[in-house]
């Protein structure tokens, strides 16, 4: 019979959650495309929360496919189309995967795509949540000069998720880059206020200011590690936390 006081450790904190996802993490080491190996791993990962009860909206940026902000010699509209048109790709790749392994999943977009993703509403989002399904939330905020950072923090709000766990390459919110300087500091907690006056990478600027703005905290974490996804919806000291009064 299992113990009772792992149970209790292992009920999730949060009922609803928003997960933001790079896209270049399903590059994989190919750094292009998709390495279906790491897209799987992803899907297991978010099996082991929805299996735990746990309601979840994803938003998955574009980068393995196309970075819009980047592009050079473009019009910068027609390069974020483009970018937002990635992020729906690597949706409906999620799809396939979580769906292969028995996780009812739909693909809403922002940006009208009849045959294969439904058409976002909020209010539409968080009935599919109630009901069971993972939703993966496609095309961005649907307008160019946003970046898939504000579109996550935006459905967030508006799914009325508890958290947004931001899933990176690194473990957590550092004062400088922990790549180039191996002698960076990491936050373990850190307010948005904060985060923005010292211009720290967690998320894009307007993100993290609508973030502030609704009182949505924040968990930056690295993704590509055993059991991290669900320690964060446990509650358990995980990456660096955001939020409000800290």
């Amino acid at each position: 019979m299992p113990d009772r006081e792992f149970i209790k450790m292992a009920k999730p904190v949060y009922k609803r959650i928003l997960l933001k996802l790079s896209g270049e993490v399903f590059a994989g080491a190919r750094g292009f495309g998709f390495d279906a190996s790491v897209v799987d791993r992803v899907a297991a990962d978010i099996r082991e929360i929805h299996s735990l009860g746990v309601q979840i909206g994803i938003v998955i940026g574009g980068g393995n496919i196309f970075r819009g902000g980047t592009a050079e010699s473009m019009d910068r509209s027609l390069a974020d189309n483009i970018g937002m048109l990635a992020t729906t790709i690597n949706s409906l790749y999620l799809k396939s995967s979580l769906e292969k392994i028995g996780v009812k999943t739909i693909v809403m977009s922002a940006i009208p795509f009849p045959k294969a993703a439904e058409y976002f509403t909020a209010e539409a989002a968080r009935s599919h949540c109630e009901n069971g399904s993972v939703v993966i939330i496609a095309g961005g905020t649907g307008n160019p000069y946003f970046t898939t950072d504000s579109a996550a923090a935006l459905r967030c709000a508006e799914i009325r998720a508890e958290v947004l766990l931001k899933a990176t390459k690194v473990d957590g919110v550092y004062d400088s880059d922990p790549v180039k300087n191996p002698n960076a500091v990491k936050f373990a907690r850190i307010s948005h206020a904060e985060a923005l006056s010292k211009n720290l990478r967690v998320m894009d600027a307007t993100a993290l200011a609508l973030c502030m703005e609704n009182n949505i905290p924040i968990i930056v974490f690295k993704l590509l590690e055993s059991g991290c996804l669900k320690k964060c919806i446990e509650g358990a000291a995980v990456g660096t936390i955001v939020k409000k009064g800290v």
